[in-house]
């Protein structure tokens, strides 16, 4: 029997996605604050895409089974996704605690691993809680509020470390080896944000029961022996990929090119700085995290006004723009010296990641079928983290052989590769979920 969603008030859609902000100020951490510590514990910059490796395996195991987990999960007292999310928000906080205070490179690499593991475990069921929760005329506003909450938790991070930086790091003294502690006090927020807020919205928001038939498939999973269960979720998996709609293929074209050129990004910045503006290590971390900062801002002010857009025009048509605008961002980015006016292709920048955060996840929750929901959007984010992990394999060796180990050739490289990922954007139609699970 098909479960009928009451619509949600735009406080109760606002509650429910607040556990995003610490789950997002953590990744904003990863994003700009992450590769200044390997560069101050000693790591050569041709090194950074192989450190970043945890990220991408991580995301690659953890998601997908974690949502083929909590499809088949359910508690009366703690529900189906939140459980999980519950469980890698305290793991993230706790190696958020630790991580500043990482003596050596390794150190640091293995707590990533960690952090990574916890901050997926979090991130998946969130995606999926969405879909749950909401009618299809909501999904729209539910995903675009969750990149509302993307933005504020990165911008609380970067504004953090730019904070952090002028208050404390203006004076230090940068010595081989060492992390400055102005550093350590945007880690320790981002481990009491990471908890609280996934609390709030635990207990503010209610999980719908399953249907009974939902509720037959869940206890016929328990009932399985020990091997059963823990070969069930790889056999969901490959269930899922074997019938997976067509049109998560084609996201999963864009989505090479996309996450390909954002991990360059977000890696090459704070090297980019330091070439195109003579910083030192710590300068150009802060100023990365002023871009970062810009973007975001953007991003929360965009969110929810992409909502009527995409009602308008369309999914396709939005997301192909936007990508198109990141594209153009990144390839102006080198050429402006100022520290000023280099904010100012943020704002085509966070356009892009207001409509990359929101977008897709709307139109795939529209044609996978509800009761594996999980599963897929554990698969759409292993379509984010396999470009991630060939990022990490490839472009050191393009950055130092093909690029001549020049952050300003990688910005224009991670541009070109946005500009092909709007292109094939433009072949994402969305048709009825009848259509499209068949196939």
């Amino acid at each position: 029997m098909k479960i009928t969603k009451p619509s949600l008030s735009f406080w109760q859609i606002f509650n429910m996605n607040v556990g995003f902000l610490g789950i997002q100020y953590s990744f904003g951490l990863q994003q700009t604050a992450i590769n200044p510590i390997f560069l101050y514990l000693g790591a050569p910059e041709d090194m950074l895409p192989i450190l970043n490796i945890a990220g991408p395996v991580t995301g690659l195991i953890v998601q997908p089974i974690i949502g083929a987990m909590s499809d088949k999960t359910w508690s009366a007292r703690w529900g189906r996704r939140k459980p999980y999310f519950l469980i890698g928000a305290i793991l993230g906080s706790l190696c958020l605690f630790a991580f500043p205070t990482s003596p050596v490179l390794w150190f640091a690499v293995g707590l990533l691993w960690i952090l990574d593991v916890g901050n997926n475990m979090a991130m998946e069921p969130y995606r999926a809680f969405v879909g749950d929760k909401l009618p299809e005329k909501q999904l729209s506003l539910g995903y675009q509020m969750q990149s509302l909450f993307v933005g504020a938790g990165i911008l609380l991070a970067n504004g953090s470390i730019v904070l952090f930086q002028y208050l404390f790091g203006g004076e230090s003294v940068e010595v081989a080896g060492t992390i400055p502690t102005w550093l350590y006090y945007s880690f320790y927020i981002g481990a009491i944000l990471s908890i609280t807020t996934i609390l709030y919205s635990v207990l503010k928001t209610p999980e719908i029961p399953p249907s009974s038939l939902e509720l037959e498939e869940i206890n016929a999973a328990r009932a399985k022996p020990l091997m059963g269960r823990i070969m069930f979720p790889f056999k969901e998996i490959a269930e899922a990929i074997k019938r997976m709609p067509k049109f998560m293929w084609r996201v999963g074209a864009v989505y090479l090119f996309q996450w390909y050129a954002l991990f360059i990004y977000w890696q090459y910045t704070t090297p980019l700085f330091k070439l195109t503006m003579g910083y030192s290590t710590g300068e150009a971390a802060s100023q990365s995290a002023q871009m970062s900062l810009t973007y975001n801002v953007v991003t929360m002010v965009v969110a929810l006004a992409l909502v009527p857009l995409t009602l308008k025009f369309g999914g396709k048509k939005v997301y192909a723009l936007s990508l198109f605008g990141t594209a153009l961002s990144l390839f102006t980015i080198p050429f402006i010296t100022d520290p000023i006016l280099v904010l100012v292709p943020m704002v085509l920048f966070g356009i892009g990641w207001a409509a990359m955060m929101g977008i897709p996840y709307t139109m795939v929750s529209k044609v996978v079928p509800q009761d594996r929901r999980g599963v897929y959007m554990g698969i759409l984010n292993m379509m984010i983290v396999i470009p991630m992990g060939i990022e990490t394999l490839t472009f050191g060796p393009i950055y130092k052989y093909v690029l001549g180990n020049n952050a300003i050739n990688a910005m224009l490289f991670a541009g070109a590769f946005f500009a092909i990922s709007g292109i094939l954007a433009l072949r994402l139609n969305v048709r009825s979920k009848a259509a499209v699970i068949d196939l």
